[in-house]
C-alpha cells in the first residue's frame, strides 16, 4: 500500500506568485523564485526549506484505522487545506510544508473527531500520533498529550471485534462472516446450524454492514452475505446501550467494510479447488471458492473504488449417510461494490452494492434425514445503500443514511411424496414448500453535537429514521404421516385452506442520547429510543444508562454497567399467519381404522377476551417483543500486552411470538399464535487477552451459562423450513444451552519456515435434546438430555511466498492449509431421541477431521 500525499501551492512571500505557479505545473526543474524585500532590497534566494507531516491514525486499543479523513488548515495554505485518506496502515503524509502554524483534523465514522495544533520549524518533525476516541467505548486510553483520557459509552457493554487479519488468519469452516461469529464468547452455533447470541437466534438480532440493516426482511436471518476481503473489521455487542440502536432483542453485529486503497490493489484467493479423495481415490471435487479483491483509486484524492467478490462450490460431507448421498450441495455468489467521494476534507459520500444469489440443495440432511427428506434453499436479490459524512466547522457531524433491499427466497421438497415421521428418522418427500418476495427501504439521519462543557463535557446525538419492510409469497404443504415402529400409521396430517400471504410494516424512530464525563474517571449514558410501527404497537419506549468508571488515575482498572430495554422489529411471518395452510389431524388404531372425526386446527391470533379467557382472534395483537438486558463488567490491564475482563450479563426478553395449538377453546381447536413468549438468559465470562505485537496475540476465555425459554418461537418453527409436527409448547432449556465452555484462539507466525499459525480451541458441555414418544411429543422435561462433550482443535497454516515462473515471480503468493477437528474427536450432531426407536439414545453423525488448502496471489 502506497502512501497518499497532496501537494498544496506553496507561498515563498514573494511578489511574483503567478510566474511561481507557472513553473511549478512545469514539474520538470528545481523551481527557484525570486521576491523582493518588504524594504525595498532585491535580492535573489533560494525557497526555503519545507518539511513532510507524517502520521498514524489508530484506535484505543492501537489498532490503526483506516480511511480515516485527515485535513491540514493553516493561512499558509490554499482555501480549504489540504486533505490526505490514511492507507491499511493508519498512516498519512503531507508534503511540502513551510515553516508555520499549522491545524490537523482527522474524523472517521464511528469515532470522535480529534483535532491537533502543530508548528513546523526548520527541524524536522517527528510521527504525529493521532489515537482517536471509539464513539461506543466507555473507556479510552488516549496517547495524545492535548487529550485527557476520556470514557464513552458503548464499553459499558464492550463488544468483541474481530480484524480483516484476524479473519484472515482463522480456520474458518467457510469464508463467511457468520463462520466467525462462533468464536467469539457467548455465540453458539447449535447442530442444526443455526447461530445464537444471547441463548436468541441471529433472526432476532441485528446486523449493520456500515450502519445499514443488512438481514432477510422476511424472517431477520443473517442471509445476505459479505465477502470476508471486503471487511474492515467485525463487532459483536451482546449488549450496547448507545440509544441509536434498536431493531433487536438478541445481538448486535456490525461489519464496517475496508476503504478504497491509495493505489491499485489486487488479490485472487482461494484459487484451486480441493479435490474429494475416497479411500485414496479421487471421486471428484470438494468444493472450489475463488475469491476476489481489487481497490484503488478513479480519481486521486478524490474518487475510490473496491469490489470484492466470491464464488462458491461446496460440497459438505454429512457423516452418518453413506456416500455419495451425504452431501450438503452450495452454488453462490456474492459480490459487494464500494465507491468513495470526497467533496472536501469534511465531506465524504460512500455508495456501496450487494448482491446474494444461493442454491443449497439438500441443505437439512443428517445421520436422521436423508436425502429425499430434505429440503432445498435459494435466494438471491440485491441491496444498494448510500451514505454521507459531513463533519461542521464547529466539529458536529451529520450522518445520513438511505438503503434499499429486494430479497426472494424459496424452500421445498425433493418430490411430491406424503412425508413420513418414523422413530428412526424422516421419510418420503418434505411436506412444505414456500416462496417470498419481500423488499426494505430505510433512511436515518444523525447528528452528533460538538462536544461542550457543562457540569463536565457533554456529547450530544439525535437522530431519527425511517423502515419500511413488505414481502408476499405463498406456502403449500402436503400430507404427513407418523408412522409406528411396525410401519402403520398412527396419525396422518393434511392441510387445507389458505397459502397465500403478506404483510407490511413500516417503522419510525427517534433517539437522543448524552455520553456525560462529569470528572475526568467517571463517564455516564444516558439514552431514550422511541419506535412506532404500523404492525406492532405505534408508542414503544427504550431508555438506556450506562456507567463507567476508572478508579485509578493510570486508567488500568475500569468498571461498567450498564441497563437498557430493547425493541425487536415486528416478525413479518406474524404479520399474515391466519391465512397459511390449517392442519388436519386424523389418528388411526392399530389396524388402519379411524378414531374419530379429523381434528381441524384453524390458524389464529391468541387473545385475551375482558374476562381473561383465552380465545382465538383474526386480529393481529400489535405487541412488539423486547428484552431488558443490563451488565456488570471489571476490565484490568494487568501489564501493556496482557487485559483481563470479568464480565456478568444477564438478558430477559418478553413478548415473543410462539406457536401454541390449543383444544380447549370455545370456537374449537386452533394453532394460536401469541406474543406471549419469554426466555431468559445468564452468563459469566472471563477472557483474559494477549497481544505481544501485530502479528501475535492469543485470546482465552471461559463462559459459563443458562439459557431457558419458551421452546415455541415462530422462528424455530419457520425459520428456515416450517417443521411438520408441533407439539404444545414448553418452557425449558434452550437449544443454545451451553453451561460450560471454554474457547481460545490466537494467531502467532512460528520458527518453522516462517509459517502463520491460527489455531482454535473449543471445549464445551454437550448440547441439549429433548426425548420423544411415537407421537413426537416430548418425554419428560424437554433439553435436559445432553450430548456427550464437545472438543474441536481447528488450525490455519499460512505462508507467504514468491514462485520463480515469469508471470507471478514479481507477485506475493500466500498458501494456506486448514486442518478442522485436528484430533478427530467424535462430536456427534445428531441423536436418535424417540423412545420407540431399538437406537434410542445412540448418537450419530460424527465429525471427522478435514483437510482444506488454498493458494491466493496478491498483486
Amino acid at each position: 500500500m502506497g502512501d497518499f500525499t497532496h501537494t498544496g501551492t506553496r507561498n515563498p512571500h514573494v511578489k511574483n506568485v503567478m510566474l511561481a505557479q507557472q513553473i511549478r505545473r512545469g514539474a520538470t526543474i528545481v523551481l527557484l523564485g525570486a521576491g523582493l524585500h518588504l524594504a525595498g532590497l532585491s535580492v535573489a534566494r533560494a525557497i526555503p526549506p519545507t518539511q513532510n507531516v507524517r502520521g498514524q491514525v489508530l484506535d484505543e486499543k492501537n489498532t490503526p484505522i483506516p480511511a480515516t479523513l485527515c485535513s491540514l488548515t493553516s493561512r499558509l495554505l490554499p482555501t480549504g487545506g489540504l486533505t490526505a485518506t490514511a492507507d491499511q496502515k493508519g498512516q498519512f503524509e503531507f508534503k511540502g510544508l513551510q515553516a508555520g502554524e499549522y491545524s490537523l483534523l482527522c474524523a472517521a465514522t464511528g469515532y470522535i473527531p480529534l483535532k491537533r495544533d502543530l508548528e513546523i520549524t526548520d527541524a524536522p518533525l517527528p510521527d504525529v500520533l493521532m489515537v482517536l476516541p471509539v464513539e461506543e467505548v466507555v473507556h479510552q486510553k488516549v496517547e495524545v498529550r492535548e487529550q485527557a483520557p476520556t470514557l464513552s459509552p458503548g464499553e459499558a457493554a464492550p463488544s468483541a471485534k474481530l480484524g480483516g487479519t484476524q479473519l484472515a488468519d482463522l480456520p474458518l469452516v467457510e469464508q463467511k462472516f457468520q463462520a466467525a461469529l462462533p468464536y467469539l464468547p457467548g455465540v453458539v452455533r447449535t447442530p442444526d446450524g443455526k447461530i445464537n447470541i444471547n441463548g436468541l437466534p441471529d433472526s432476532q438480532g441485528q446486523l449493520l454492514v456500515n450502519s445499514s440493516e443488512t438481514a432477510d426482511p422476511v424472517t431477520g436471518n443473517l442471509s445476505i452475505d459479505v465477502p470476508v476481503a471486503a471487511i474492515d473489521t467485525m463487532q459483536l455487542y451482546k449488549n450496547n446501550f448507545d440509544a441509536q440502536y434498536g431493531g433487536y432483542t438478541g445481538g448486535l453485529t456490525t461489519i464496517r467494510t475496508k476503504p478504497p486503497a491509495e493505489r491499485w490493489e489486487f488479490e485472487a484467493q482461494n484459487l484451486p479447488p480441493n479435490p474429494r479423495i475416497k479411500n485414496g481415490t479421487l471421486v471428484g471435487m470438494a468444493d472450489f471458492n475463488p475469491r476476489l479483491y481489487v481497490s484503488g483509486p478513479v480519481i486521486t484524492n478524490k474518487l475510490g473504488f473496491t469490489e470484492a467478490a466470491g464464488y462458491d462450490i461446496d460440497k459438505q460431507p454429512v457423516r452418518g449417510l453413506p456416500f455419495p448421498n451425504n452431501e450438503i450441495r452450495t452454488h453462490d455468489f456474492s459480490s459487494f461494490t464500494d465507491l468513495h467521494y470526497i467533496f472536501s476534507p469534511h465531506h465524504l459520500a460512500t455508495l456501496t452494492g450487494n448482491v446474494f444469489p444461493l442454491r443449497r440443495q439438500f441443505a437439512d440432511i443428517d445421520s436422521l434425514i436423508p436425502v429425499p427428506a430434505s429440503s432445498d434453499y435459494g435466494q438471491h436479490g440485491f441491496k444498494i445503500a448510500f451514505t454521507d459524512n459531513f463533519i461542521t466547522s464547529n466539529g458536529g457531524m451529520f450522518t445520513t443514511v438511505a438503503d434499499g433491499m429486494q430479497f426472494y427466497s424459496w424452500g421445498h421438497g425433493e418430490g411430491a411424496q406424503n412425508m413420513l415421521l418414523t422413530p428412526n428418522g424422516w421419510g418420503g418427500n418434505f411436506f412444505n414448500s414456500y416462496q417470498r418476495d419481500s423488499e426494505q427501504e430505510h433512511v436515518s439521519e444523525t447528528y452528533k453535537l460538538p462536544r461542550f462543557k457543562r457540569w463536565g463535557n457533554n456529547e450530544w446525538t439525535v437522530g431519527l429514521g425511517f423502515l419500511n419492510r413488505n414481502y408476499g409469497g405463498v406456502s403449500l404443504s402436503r400430507t404427513v404421516n407418523v408412522l409406528r415402529p411396525d410401519g402403520t400409521i398412527d396419525e396422518q396430517i393434511n392441510f387445507v385452506g389458505g397459502g397465500n400471504l403478506s404483510a407490511r410494516d413500516v417503522e419510525g424512530h427517534i433517539f437522543v442520547s448524552d455520553h456525560w464525563v462529569p470528572v475526568q474517571r467517571v463517564s455516564l449514558d444516558l439514552g431514550l429510543r422511541y419506535t412506532g410501527e404500523t404492525l406492532g404497537s405505534d408508542a414503544n419506549f427504550a431508555p438506556r444508562f450506562g456507567i463507567a468508571y476508572a478508579p485509578g488515575r493510570n486508567g488500568k482498572t475500569v468498571i461498567r454497567a450498564g441497563v437498557g430495554r430493547f425493541y425487536a422489529h415486528t416478525p413479518l411471518l406474524a404479520g399474515d399467519f391466519p391465512n397459511n395452510p390449517a392442519r388436519q389431524v386424523s389418528s388411526f388404531d392399530d389396524f388402519g381404522n379411524s378414531l374419530g372425526p379429523p381434528v381441524t386446527y384453524a390458524n389464529a391470533y391468541g387473545d385475551l377476551n375482558s374476562q381473561g379467557v383465552l380465545v382465538a382472534s383474526q386480529k393481529f395483537p400489535s405487541i412488539v417483543p423486547y428484552a431488558w438486558t443490563w451488565n456488570l463488567e471489571a476490565d484490568q490491564e494487568l501489564n501493556p500486552r496482557v487485559l483481563l475482563r470479568v464480565n456478568f450479563l444477564s438478558s430477559r426478553a418478553y413478548d415473543q411470538y410462539i406457536i401454541d395449538p390449543a383444544t380447549e377453546l370455545a370456537t374449537g381447536p386452533a394453532m394460536l399464535l401469541t406474543p406471549r413468549g419469554s426466555s431468559r438468559y445468564n452468563e459469566f465470562e472471563s477472557t483474559v487477552h494477549f497481544r505481544i505485537n501485530r502479528f501475535t496475540e492469543w485470546n482465552v476465555s471461559y463462559v459459563f451459562s443458562q439459557a431457558r425459554g419458551d421452546l415455541n418461537t415462530l422462528s424455530q418453527l419457520f425459520v428456515p423450513f416450517q417443521q411438520p409436527f408441533i407439539r404444545p409448547d414448553e418452557y425449558a432449556n434452550l437449544a443454545s444451552d451451553i453451561p460450560n465452555r471454554v474457547l481460545t484462539w490466537g494467531r502467532f507466525k512460528t520458527h518453522i519456515w516462517g509459517i502463520e499459525s491460527g489455531p482454535v480451541v473449543d471445549l464445551h458441555s454437550g448440547y441439549p435434546y429433548a426425548p420423544i414418544d411415537m407421537q413426537d411429543n416430548y418425554v419428560g422435561v424437554p433439553n435436559t438430555a445432553r450430548y456427550p462433550e464437545f472438543f474441536s482443535l481447528d488450525m490455519k497454516l499460512s505462508k507467504e511466498f514468491h514462485l520463480p515462473f515469469p508471470l507471478v515471480r514479481k507477485h506475493l503468493m500466500r498458501g494456506s492449509l486448514t486442518i478442522f477437528n485436528l484430533t478427530d474427536h467424535s462430536n456427534p450432531r445428531d441423536v436418535f431421541n424417540n423412545i420407540s426407536s431399538p437406537y434410542f439414545g445412540h448418537f450419530a453423525g460424527n465429525q471427522h477431521r478435514l483437510l482444506d488448502g488454498t493458494l491466493d496471489v496478491l498483486y
